[in-house]
């Protein structure tokens, strides 16, 4: 490390430079996260139920996971968020308007046994999800 008197403009410049090596300022500046984002930077989205999906879990497991493939309202792109707890399918149905979250993988990315899976329900029509799975609200006629 240089310790001359003009020492100091060079490790500055030498440090800006290599900073664009590590990918995470990268990422960070060019805010490439934002722009790939299906929800923009946002933490939750609203969308329309398009259908439902069954996915198979990764190996070791074996199960059919129960998932919904949905519209979003703000930007029209689609995706598809998980379904969770016991009979939460049953209460989504198709041209449902539906509010997902993230699934809390790590960065962003899907979790568990769930490829491909990076969102879950937690609305539907203005109604917890949680509150219908567990019987204390109904979902409303239309």
């Amino acid at each position: 490390m240089g310790n001359g008197e003009f020492a100091g403009k060079k490790l500055n410049d030498i440090r800006h430079k290599l900073r664009w090596k590590k990918a995470d300022y990268a990422r960070r500046v060019l805010r490439l996260k934002a722009k790939h984002d299906p929800l923009e930077g946002a933490h939750q989205g609203k969308g329309i139920v398009l259908e439902k999906v069954g996915i198979e879990a990764k190996q070791p497991n074996s199960a059919i996971r129960k998932c919904v493939r949905i519209q979003l309202m703000k930007n029209g792109r689609q995706l598809t968020a998980f379904a969770p707890r016991n009979r939460a399918i049953t209460f989504i149905e198709e041209h449902d308007e539906v509010m997902i979250e993230g699934l809390g993988g790590r960065k962003g990315r899907s979790m568990g046994d769930l490829s491909g899976v990076r969102y879950k329900v937690i609305k539907v029509n203005d109604i917890s999800l949680n509150e219908l799975v567990h019987h204390r609200k109904e979902k409303p006629k239309r």
